[in-house]
């Protein structure tokens, strides 16, 4: 078992940036392939960023805008998030899998969530 909590979510304007934090416990992270998923009001959880053991997998509607980086040391991921824009509010959540050559953006594929965190983009 893991648990994951995330934090770093707020309010920003739009254009600016936020970094948000997935830490873990009960299990070494590194372990672990690690997503960030986001759900807007009345919408469907939507693939954001992952990262496994050897590969980064970034949504076509944030490239160039939203990195994810592991801390082994620290037993986190990070999710940073440049040139926000208001369509991208939404609650943000981690989400971590064994599951080795797994379909990442798949949120199926994951079987531990945290609680997820709110990110408000205004105009």
């Amino acid at each position: 078992q893991v648990q994951l909590v995330e934090s770093g979510g707020g309010l920003v304007q739009a254009g600016g940036s936020l970094r948000l934090t997935c830490a873990a416990s009960g299990r070494t992270f590194s372990s672990f392939a690690v997503g960030w998923f986001r759900q807007a009001p009345g919408k469907g959880r939507e693939f954001v960023v992952a990262l496994d053991w050897s590969a980064v997998y970034v949504a076509d509607s944030v490239k160039g805008r939203f990195t994810i980086s592991r801390d082994n040391a620290k037993n986190t991921v990070t999710l940073q998030m440049h040139s926000l824009k208001t369509e991208q509010t939404a609650v943000y959540y981690c989400a971590a899998t064994e599951r080795k050559c797994g379909i990442y953006y798949d949120n199926r594929e994951y079987n531990y969530w945290g609680q997820g965190t709110q990110v408000t983009v205004s105009s």
